[in-house]
């Protein structure tokens, strides 16, 4: 049990680190410009060594943005839960730790594939037809390992449960 408690709390906090990472850098997509290499992130875009604030309120961005940032904060939370579940003390009897840890990491797994996903619809059909040639970078990349980074943290605490459930089962009655 507590071994995949820790493989779980090692991913979840890898995953998370990669999603602040992905979420706060300016290399989503790489492009040239006027003969100028130029990239983007979600917060930025920068073209010949000079960077710029994104002002456009676009809702593709603002909705990357919001699904990265909850995705983050989920996760800190699964992180959070996870660390107590390695204390046996207990002040609700039905409130499993390691259960409410995976589902954390299940539902920040949730939000950024849909932050992710958007980000990716949008940039093929509508910037990757603006930009001949383009592409997806570093910053674009550690978000899908992020995401799966933090399915896997949910994988491992939600078998954390069911090896704790099994042990209760055939205790003495």
């Amino acid at each position: 049990m507590y071994s995949f408690m820790g493989g779980g709390l090692f991913c979840a906090v890898v995953g998370n680190i990669l999603l602040v990472v992905s979420t706060a850098t300016d290399y989503w997509m790489q492009y040239r410009l006027s003969g100028n290499y130029a990239h983007q992130g979600l917060w930025r875009y920068c073209m010949s060594n000079k960077c710029y604030m994104q002002t456009d309120s676009i809702a593709y961005w603002n909705a990357t943005r919001a699904f990265m940032i909850l995705s983050g904060m989920s996760c800190f939370a699964g992180i959070i839960a996870g660390i107590m579940s390695f204390s046996h003390f207990s002040s609700f009897e039905r409130f499993n730790r390691s259960f409410a840890a995976g589902i954390m990491f299940f539902v920040s797994t949730f939000f950024v594939l849909l932050g992710m996903a958007i980000y990716t619809g949008v940039t093929v059909n509508f910037l990757g037809r603006r930009f001949g040639d383009w592409r997806f970078s570093w910053s674009y990349i550690l978000g899908w390992v992020a995401m799966l980074m933090t399915f896997f943290a949910g994988i491992f605490y939600i078998c954390a449960y069911r090896m704790c459930e099994c042990r209760r089962g055939t205790g003495p009655r």
